[in-house]
């Protein structure tokens, strides 16, 4: 199916085309360019005009450039444009144009991804849906989802991340949302922002400065600062704000335990009860489901479907993924949350491992958790006194940070201290035995999926020997 022609691509961008050409699809990446796909030449930590010949190599169907890049024919299949940022913006804002979608964008400082991937999977089993890969959440990932919308879409999730003041507001504008959704307002990125954690609330209702007219904003009504989500929403295009969690009264979470391997929550739906069966454990996961739903109900999705579909959504790696590593004595169960880490996902991922059955030992691996600024030090040490602590049975933790935590443990639950995720993968076959639940999680820099692979080789190793 054409996603764009060179004729509607001009039009969109103002650039001009060397030749007639059709694409299907798009990518910034060669390594994963399909044959018929724009490349897109963005400049990242090298230019993409080098990589511009190796994609048209690989069966690009055009590439979207400044200039005819060194190695390239003159009559390639091209489009020109003054800016491949500002073109990609335009393509992303035309997609949307063209297109009768219901749109919901969704941030948050915690539960972007899972979220979108939640209302991805529920939206799937009621109409044609396109979402965000992975977490494309950013200035080029955001308007790369949008251009990537095929003009057939009936629902579209887009994920809107941010690391400093004033970058949402752009992207929701760019998104023009039927539906803008906040999963939570915490301490991230807490170095950018001077004001603490308002500062972090106003730049996430900056969400709503997107909403379409008539539009519905979902936020979490149980966050310190809802009260800003609230103010904020009352002043953009909104014609109705849906507040989700304990404290609500539309959308609200009536209980939520552990159920064997999955999350069970009785919610109250616009005064329907309804059930939730999530394959994976956390609170946290049901909450997020609680604002999904009610952001199916705000396109006119049907939720007692939207509910089913739910019970078939697992995690994807990286974000609370639950796998076993099958040795010759036994198993061990990996809870893979090591894509990024900060204090309210650690303190409900040690809850996670907390609450979940095993045989064996709860053994949690810790990295650092990244940009909190002042309050770095204070915020690790404080994972020290988390209410479920007692039902760990040991921690171990990694980077310069986590000392701050290895130093003030408990030595009953104090287990070693690395300065490096390699090093502590390297060793991790020594700290774990059938029968142990393993939580890792830390910040993407700390590359914690190092561990996630070295359990994984311990499985693949067990499966070529011959126990003795």
């Amino acid at each position: 199916m054409t996603l764009w022609t060179s004729d509607e691509a001009v039009a969109a961008t103002g650039g001009q085309a060397t030749v007639d050409w059709q694409v299907d699809g798009i990518s910034i990446d060669t390594r994963t360019i399909l044959p018929g796909d724009l490349f897109v030449a963005l400049k990242a930590a090298r230019d993409g005009h080098d990589f511009v010949a190796q994609a048209l190599e690989k069966g690009a169907g055009a590439a979207l450039v400044t200039h005819v890049p060194e190695g390239v024919a003159t009559n390639a299949p091209l489009l020109i444009v003054d800016d491949v940022q500002n073109a990609l913006e335009a393509l992303g804002k035309a997609a949307r144009a063209r297109t009768g979608a219901k749109v919901v964008a969704v941030t948050g400082s915690v539960g972007k991804t899972s979220t979108k991937e939640m209302l991805a999977r529920m939206l799937s089993d009621q109409g044609r849906t396109h979402a965000a890969v992975a977490s494309y959440n950013n200035h080029w990932g955001v308007p790369l989802t949008l251009a990537r919308m095929p003009a057939e879409t009936e629902f579209a999730v887009i994920e809107i991340g941010m690391n400093h003041p004033g970058e949402i507001s752009p992207l929701a504008c760019q998104a023009q949302p039927d539906v803008a959704m906040i999963t939570t307002v915490a301490g991230v990125h807490l170095e950018a922002f001077a004001d603490g954690i308002q500062g972090i609330a106003r730049e996430k209702a900056a969400i709503f400065d997107g909403l379409k007219a008539g539009g519905t904003a979902v936020l979490n009504a149980d966050v310190e600062t809802s009260a800003i989500l609230r103010a904020a929403a009352e002043q953009s295009e909104a014609s109705s704000t849906l507040c989700f969690g304990e404290a609500a009264s539309e959308c609200q979470i009536k209980s939520i335990k552990i159920q064997g391997e999955e999350t069970v929550a009785d919610i109250l739906l616009f005064d329907q009860s309804h059930q939730l069966h999530i394959q994976s454990l956390g609170a946290h996961f049901a909450m997020n489901a609680l604002g999904a739903l009610a952001c199916v109900q705000a396109v006119g999705g049907d939720v007692a479907q939207a509910v089913k579909s739910l019970a078939l959504w697992s995690p994807v790696k990286g974000r609370g993924a639950r796998f076993e590593v099958a040795l010759p004595e036994g198993k061990i169960v990996v809870l893979d949350d090591s894509y990024n880490a900060n204090p309210t996902s650690v303190s409900a991922a040690l809850s996670v491992l907390a609450a979940t059955p095993c045989t064996g030992r709860r053994i949690a691996f810790l990295g650092d958790m990244g940009e909190l600024g002042a309050q770095e030090n204070a915020l690790h040490q404080g994972l020290a006194a988390h209410p479920d602590l007692d039902k760990i049975d040991q921690i171990h933790c990694i980077g310069p940070l986590m000392k701050v935590l290895f130093e003030c443990l408990p030595l009953t639950t104090r287990g070693t201290w690395h300065e490096t995720s390699a090093t502590a993968a390297d060793r991790i076959s020594d700290y774990v035995q059938p029968g142990d639940i393993v939580l890792i999680k830390g910040s993407f820099y700390m590359q914690m999926a190092r561990l996630v692979d070295g359990l994984r080789e311990m499985g693949q190793f067990s499966a070529t020997q011959t126990p003795e």
